[in-house]
């Protein structure tokens, strides 16, 4: 079931992508508004469209959430490998996304501060350990020690 939906969500997210997609779509709008007058711009004749788009949006969401969790994912492991693999990158950072808000905010501090330490063209030398509970204050602190 879950490979059905995969492959279909797939599909579906490369066709509705599509220019003539979007223009099939902007064409339904503007035959949709030409046939007011012939329907007296009535409440059915809103509900038509109403419907029509709050069906297509709800399922689109759905299909559009899983594309886009599937990319995401794929993007974090390719990311993962070249920081395993690249000889002086800070292999702590692998699982960054699993992290709180709160951790991320801190960390990203941290690599400001570091940069900043370093200069325009200081070499980047990932910090020896991470303290993703520090304080912020504290992170800059031992960044200008470097």
């Amino acid at each position: 079931m879950n490979d059905v939906f995969r492959k279909v969500a797939h599909r579906v997210s490369l066709v509705v992508g599509s220019p003539a997609v979007f223009l099939l779509a902007l064409a339904v709008v503007i035959s949709w508004a030409a046939t007011g007058p012939f329907f007296g711009f009535s409440d059915t004749w809103q509900l038509v469209i109403n419907t029509g788009t709050t069906i297509v949006t709800f399922l689109m969401v759905f299909l559009i959430q899983n594309t886009q969790n599937r990319d995401t994912r794929a993007i974090h492991l390719k990311l993962d490998e070249l920081i395993i693999y690249t000889k002086g990158a800070d292999n702590a950072l692998v699982d960054l996304e699993n992290l709180s808000d709160q951790q991320v905010e801190r960390l990203e501090k941290q690599y400001h501060a570091l940069a900043k330490a370093l200069g325009k063209n200081g070499v980047p030398h990932p910090p020896e350990d991470h303290d993703f509970d520090a304080q912020p204050e504290a992170a800059e602190e031992s960044t200008t020690a470097l």
